[in-house]
This record gives structure tokens, sequence and C-alpha cells, in this order.
């Protein structure tokens, strides 16, 4: 079976128009767009989840649709999310605030607060976790923008010009709330009824629409998709330990079967065309200023999750993805409006290691179940006497029990410390103590040390007692199951870089190999549209995207 172009199938359903009615009326952009003085009417920030800078090399030559596109543009193929949290909420937190999780506030998708009033203390990074009757783990949680503590790119142009419009359409969320920010007026998410946002938010008529037509694709099975000729090296089935194999898959799926459906071009092809018919209905791009599109594309990172990152099925994404991105480009085309594009991903990724261990790299390994934090604190609490239980955690951060007096947390760090750091799958163990003393680091990223990477996902008021940092190449996941064999959060660099690519129509090309951050992305796009902000908020630096002598940073 041929997957049917998801943007276009349900562009028809939404019947939108060609655009040739719009760009009779939209001012046309002239054949060379000069990126130094006239601002872009339309900024269309993308974010592929789990799009590597492995990923973007290895797919680059294949790529004939959006994806070429955007090669073809300003190319920045070391880009880097910095820090060492390299989980979906920091890392879309850092794209449009400029600012690493230190200050944006997001450490982690999931951090504990001990003083939360519910009993729940795990708090999820994009809810309001003082609503009643709400939990993160059960996944009846109340989103919120709440925890994110600096204003977004749309947050600015809001407060410069309050009829900048700033629309936020994403796969999961964390991505739409944390790139949409404080002000934006629409932030919209996939669920299993089509779209939805916030609690209490009623959908705008288009949204309700593009939520009936992606509620309807859903609600409609899925036969096997053809593999493409080029993915023929990657149909290779990997065993799993507990049963089962990943590597072989074509994305079939029954009718109503969300999980899948988000593990597939459709749904980033759903997104794609809710943002463009959220586009066509606003007009955004067609008037005196500027408008935000902020799309976040999150089926790549459901396919690495539940399949890894070399097999048919991450294969068939790319396709997919590089597809749906050239229709959404297309449908922009045709409304004449003069847009710049920028694309980066919120982390990389890493294959799982049955894979891996096939593929020339042996030592690759599953963490041991003795790091769990609930089971090392178990252990170390029925040794010193101490109360249970005696560490929550979840990733990298443990935080002890508050109730502990200052003798028994000092017994418990004697106690736990020395068995992390001596644990063979253990790179470094940080105390909060040490993380607060070392300052965040002003060199490239690519040069940073273990601690500059967990410096900057350090805030004193969220994160542990001490932050862990597992060797290369260990998966945090000690069993594999269904939709979850592989994953990201480490400190090293395949999690680390993504592309970070920029297009804008008469922008000439060129590719800069040398390292920079995403926290670049924000002030870079603020110089396209003439929009001032203080060096000294943010922590990243605008970008020139002009070969040559002249900048498109506004001085």
């Amino acid at each position: 079976m041929k997957l049917k172009k998801p943007i276009l199938a349900l562009a028809a359903a939404l019947c939108l128009t060609g655009g040739a009615t719009l760009a009779q009326e939209a001012t046309a952009p002239t054949a060379n767009a000069d990126a130094r003085t006239a601002a872009p009417k339309l900024l269309v920030m993308i974010a592929v989840d789990q799009f590597s800078a492995d990923l973007f090399a290895e797919y680059r030559g294949r790529f004939r649709g959006g994806l070429a596109r955007l090669a073809s543009g300003v190319v920045f193929p070391a880009g880097y999310q910095a820090h060492g949290a390299t989980e979906t909420c920091p890392g879309h937190s850092t794209i449009l605030t400029g600012n690493h999780p230190a200050h944006t506030g997001i450490v982690a998708n999931h951090y504990f607060d001990l003083s939360a009033a519910r009993s729940d203390k795990r708090v999820y990074c994009a809810e309001d976790e003082a609503v009643p009757d709400t939990s993160s783990g059960s996944g009846k949680y109340a989103p919120s923008v709440k925890h994110l503590l600096v204003p977004t790119l749309g947050d600015l142009m809001k407060a410069r010009n309050p009829q900048a419009q700033v629309v936020s359409v994403a796969g999961k969320d964390r991505a739409a709330i944390m790139m949409g920010g404080h002000r934006a007026d629409e932030i919209l998410w996939l669920a299993p009824t089509g779209l939805t946002s916030y609690r209490g938010t009623a959908l705008s008529p288009t949204a309700a629409q593009a939520g009936t037509a992606i509620a309807a694709a859903i609600n409609e099975a899925r036969g096997p998709l053809a593999l493409p000729a080029e993915c023929a090296g990657h149909d290779i089935a990997i065993p799993l330990d507990k049963g089962g194999s990943v590597g072989t898959g074509r994305m079939a799926r029954e009718a109503g079967d969300f999980r899948r459906f988000l593990a597939s071009p459709e749904a980033d092809g759903a997104v794609l065309a809710a943002a463009a018919a959220l586009r066509q209905a606003r007009r955004m791009g067609e008037g005196s200023g500027t408008d935000l599109l902020i799309v976040g594309l999150s089926a790549t990172d459901y396919v690495g999750h539940g399949t890894g990152t070399e097999g048919s099925e991450m294969c068939i994404q790319m396709a997919g993805l590089d597809r749906e991105l050239g229709d959404f480009f297309a449908r922009l085309d045709q409304a004449g409006i003069d847009y710049a594009v920028a694309l980066t991903a919120d982390h990389g990724g890493h294959d799982l290691p049955e894979r891996n261990r096939q593929n020339a790299w042996p030592d690759a390994q599953r963490v041991d179940k003795a790091l769990d934090p609930e089971a090392l604190g178990a252990e170390v609490a029925r040794k010193l006497g101490l109360p249970q239980p005696l560490l929550y955690g979840e990733g990298g951060d443990y935080y002890l029990n508050t109730t502990l007096t200052a003798a028994q947390r000092r017994a418990a760090m004697a106690e736990i410390l020395p068995r992390l750091r001596a644990h063979p799958q253990v790179e470094r163990v940080a105390t909060r103590e040490e993380l607060a003393a070392h300052p965040l680091s002003k060199r490239a990223p690519d040069m940073w040390s273990v601690m500059d990477r967990l410096r900057a996902s350090f805030h004193p008021g969220r994160s542990g007692d001490f932050i862990i940092a597992l060797k290369a190449r260990v998966t945090p996941i000690a069993e594999p199951g269904v939709g979850y064999v592989a994953t990201h959060g480490s400190v090293w660099d395949y999690d680390r870089r993504v592309p970070i690519l920029f297009w804008r129509k008469g922008l000439a090309g060129f590719e800069q190999p040398n390292a920079v951050m995403t926290v670049d992305i924000m002030p870079t796009l603020a110089a396209l549209i003439g929009l001032d902000v203080a060096a000294d908020t943010i922590d990243g630096r605008c970008l020139d995207l002009i070969s040559g002598p002249q900048s498109s940073c506004r001085q």
C-alpha cells in the first residue's frame, strides 16, 4: 500500500484553496528577497522531534521534497541542543526562547516537586499541578505553560505588536506549548479526537474542522506501506530479548489505533495540514507586520522510540517527512506570501543496543536495573535504617526524601555517591552544590565538558539533589517493550547534535560546519524581523544568514 499524502487529503477535506485568490491580494515576494532590509511577512518555525544530525546526514542525499529545499538554504549541520538533559520538553524550550534549560526552567520532561500539595509529586513539564484531581502519572493532567520561565519569540512579537499572529500546532502538547509560549493566539496538538488545546479552550472553527478531518483519518485502517527501494538495506529484523523484533515494520494499523497513527508520516502530514489551514483562515503573512507559524512534528520520535533509528520504519518515516514538508511548502508558495523557514530538532537519538551490537558497536548495552532510583533508594534505606521512599527520580535527576534530617541526608549521600561513582555504567555524578558553583559555559558547544552540559540543564528550584550521566551508548531502558526500545536523553553528541536549517526565497544558501546552538535560532529570527532582543536576556546569539561581508544580524 502506498501512503496517501495526508496533507493533500486533509487539505481537500478542509476545502483549502490552491492559493490563487490569496495570491492576488497578498504582496508577492520579489525574486531575491533581501534578508538584510525587508522583514518576511511570515516566520515558519519547524521542530522535528528526534531528527538528529546523524539522520540528516544519513538521508540528506535521498531528500527530494521539503527537506531537499531546506538543505539548499543556509545549513548548520553541526547544531547543538547543548545541554545534557536531551529530552523533548527541555529541547523545545530552547528553540524560540534563546535560553538553555537552566534559564527556561524546563529541566526534564518530568521532575519531582516533593512540596507539591497533591499526592503525585512527579510534575510534567507542561502541566499545572495545582489544578485539583490531576496526576502526571495517570496522564490526567492539566496542560499549561506556567513552568516556562522566559518569554518566547512569539511573546516578544506580541509585546511589540499585539496584532502579530502566533499559532503553534504540534503532535505533542509539550512541543506546541514550549514553542508557542504565553501569548499565542492558538496552541493545538494531536489527540485521539483530532486536535485539542488547553482545558476549557474552545477550538476555532478552522481548528475544529481540521480536528474532525484528522479524527476521520485516525479512524480509518491503514494497510502496510510500500518499502521504498532505497530502504531495502534497512529491512533487517532485530530480535528483542523478551520476544518479537523490530526493523522490518511497514506501519500498518487498525482503525482507531492512535499510538500507531502517531508513529507514522500520517501524523506529521496531519499537523502540517492543520497548520496550512490555520494560516489560510487567519491570513497569516498577509498583513502589514510579521506573523509566526510554529509546527512541531513528532512522528520521527515515536518511530525512533518504537523501532530504533536504523530500521525500515525510520527509512519510511524519513521519506514521508520529506514528502509532507514538500507539500506544505508548496501550499505556502501558492499563497504568494514572503516567508522564511527555520527547522531544527529538540534532540537527537540513539539506536537500540541490539542493532548497535550487530552493526560494529559490540559494547552497546542497556542500563543496569540497580541504578533505578527506587531500587537503589530501597537498598540504601534498609542498610542505614532510613525512611522510605528514600529516593525519587526519573532520567538523571535523583531527589532525596525531604523529611530526612541533615544528618540522615549526609549519611545517605555518603552511601549513595560512592556506589554510583564506582558503577561501570556511570560516567559522572554531580551534586546540586557542584552544579550551582559551575558557571555556564561560553565556549562553542562541541568543546563543552560533561559538567558544562549538565550545568546547562540545572535549575536550583527544579533539578535533583544529584544528577547522573551514564556512559556513552548505555541505553536508559532496562527492558524494551512495545513502542519503547530506544531513546535519547544522554549528555553525548548523538543526542545533542541536530541540524539547524534556514530557507527563504532569494536567500543564497551556504553551509557552515562549525558548531552552533538551538538557542541561536530565536535571536536569528528576531533579527530578520527587526525585533531587538537584549543580549543579556538570552544565552544564544544571532547567526548571520548572508554569505559575504553583509550581515542579517542587525546591529
